[in-house]
């Protein structure tokens, strides 16, 4: 294909690239018969220790929430009930390939099926798996990429995307997918370039494609004059971000001198060793869910205040807001989420802990005794109403005193809440005895828009942008402003360059991004005039 032709979606990623088309399902070839059952035995058996030292080699080079999805994987495919039905089919004479194929279909068939969310969302692990087995399985031919490929395709595996060296630049254009991926969250950390929603993308186009993942657009094929138009605006893009990287160091600040604070959102413990403390407030959300869902069980006491320790020590007396446990939702943990038909509207978060109350108890006393090494905030998410809040705070008192009696030193840290479920953003007058307010833009513009942030079909409708979520947001800062409340926002707007202006607008002077955002959301918000 050639000739000019234009594609819009929505940008996961932003950043721009120019490069060869790469089709994600480029060199398939056909199954070679091996002869025999026992040999395609053999052969399946080889495949997935093939693919189980490829996913071991990724995880070796990986931190955080990969490393942690890449050591489940590894788990699943270890699991000999997990292979078993199809060296089964391989017995009633199926070829390697189609056992396999056939073996994880109906696994992933069941999982989606499944009452379980935990299941229900391990159901895209599956998907990962079986295609790592098969391409172990079949001679795929040469799968290198060309310098600064585009990667083209439905959707990409998060092994697929780690698997790249992204270092030779290049960028990922979906025609599904979704800006609030897994895939997409591994981009935006490591800077890669990427617009999801795109529609049908020709994977057999025959000239450069430019990718302007800071609009939305791909251009196959364009004019001169689109061309000479995308080069300007990757190179502005650039220079904003070398000029930002130069000054990420420096306190952030409005254009008329108004002092903001940008903090960095922490996944995992590792996240911090590559970040200089300098270049950043703080700690504005500390997520806690890393810890869970492992497949060595739920953590022990020990495990979280370790953990907890390290990024405040590291912190060296700047802010740290550890979120408790945010179970539920499209987070399941085994042994402690439950099965209810709509997770997102279910028993997750502060409800799940309450519920749970014997599991949030560890977790309150590693928090207390952490807090004796830094300057620790605590805050509960997916509070709807003033009640759950109250008993969090009960709990983490009498789990105070469980340690004064017992000599062990601990500090009683400020409690705070996310703003996240929209009762609270519309009513904050009925939470004025919290310690602080953070905004979970994700959440909040997903509940108040009724559209799934993780779904393509109405993408269009979840924008933070919107008069509506704005409101609520602006409603939240006045009446923090006004009665001597801390406001901060911790969702990935905080982070989006075309957000900012109206966050600072509607009354936030305090945003935590990713490590990755952290240069390019000083810089926007030396741009603003308030």
């Amino acid at each position: 294909m050639s000739g000019p032709h234009r594609l819009s979606g929505i940008p996961a990623s932003h950043g721009y690239a120019k490069g060869p088309v790469f089709g994600l399902d480029a060199g398939s070839k056909a199954y070679a018969a091996k002869g025999s059952p026992t040999e395609e035995a053999r052969a399946l058996a080889i495949a997935i220790e093939g693919a189980s030292e490829q996913l071991a080699a990724l995880a070796t080079q990986t931190v955080g929430e990969a490393a942690d999805m890449l050591e489940f994987q590894l788990a699943m495919l270890a699991d000999e009930s997990l292979a078993a039905p199809a060296f089964a089919l391989i017995e009633d004479g199926a070829l390697a390939d189609r056992a396999w194929r056939d073996a994880l279909d109906a696994e992933i068939a069941g999982y989606e099926a499944s009452d379980d969310e935990y299941f229900r969302a391990r159901s895209a692990d599956l998907k990962d798996i079986r295609q790592q087995v098969l391409d172990a399985l079949v001679p795929a031919g040469d799968l290198s990429l060309p310098p600064g490929a585009i990667l083209v395709g439905d959707d990409i595996a998060p092994t697929r995307f780690l698997s790249v060296d992204w270092s030779q630049g290049g960028g990922i254009a979906l025609a599904k997918g979704s800006s609030a991926s897994h895939v997409a969250m591994l981009a935006r950390a490591r800077g890669v370039p990427m617009v999801v929603g795109l529609g049908p993308v020709p994977s057999d186009f025959d000239l450069p494609v430019f990718l302007d993942a800071e609009h939305g657009h791909v251009l196959l094929g364009p004019s001169d004059e689109a061309e000479e138009l995308f080069h300007r605006a990757a190179e502005a893009f650039a220079a904003r971000r070398l000029a930002a990287e130069a000054n990420s160091a420096n306190p952030a600040s409005t254009a008329d001198g108004t002092p903001v604070r940008v903090l960095i959102n922490v996944a995992d413990p590792s996240d911090v060793e590559r970040i200089d403390i300098a270049t950043c407030d703080g700690v504005g959300l500390m997520r806690t869910e890393f810890l869970f869902g492992k497949p060595e069980g739920l953590p022990d006491e020990e495990t979280q205040y370790l953990a907890y320790r390290k990024v405040l020590e590291w912190a060296a007396g700047k802010p740290v807001t550890i979120r408790t446990v945010d179970a539920g939702g499209d987070k399941p943990v085994p042994g402690y989420t439950v099965e209810e038909g709509n997770p997102f509207l279910g028993l997750r978060g502060i409800r799940l802990s309450l519920a749970r109350a014997e599991i949030f108890r560890v977790q309150i006393r590693a928090l207390l005794r952490a807090a004796v090494y830094g300057n620790l905030k605590i805050m509960f998410p997916m509070i709807a109403v003033p009640e759950e809040y109250t008993l969090a705070a009960a709990l983490f008192a009498e789990e105070a005193k469980v340690l004064a009696t017992a000599g062990i030193e601990y500090v009683l840290p400020p409690l705070g809440i996310m703003v996240e479920v929209p009762s609270v953003a519309i009513a904050p007058e009925l939470f004025a005895d919290v310690a602080f307010f953070s905004i979970g833009s994700n959440d909040l513009t997903q509940y108040v828009m009724a559209a799934a942030r993780d779904n393509t079909a109405v993408a269009a409708l979840n924008s933070v942008h919107n008069p509506a979520v704005l409101r609520l947001i602006a409603s939240v800062a006045a009446f923090g402003q006004a009665n001597g409340i801390p406001v901060s926002l911790c969702g990935d707007a905080g982070g989006d360059p075309t957000a900012i202006p109206a966050l600072l607008e509607a009354g936030l002077r305090d945003l935590s991004v990713v490590p990755a955002q952290l240069a390019l959301a000083k810089a926007a918000v030396a741009g603003v005039t308030l």
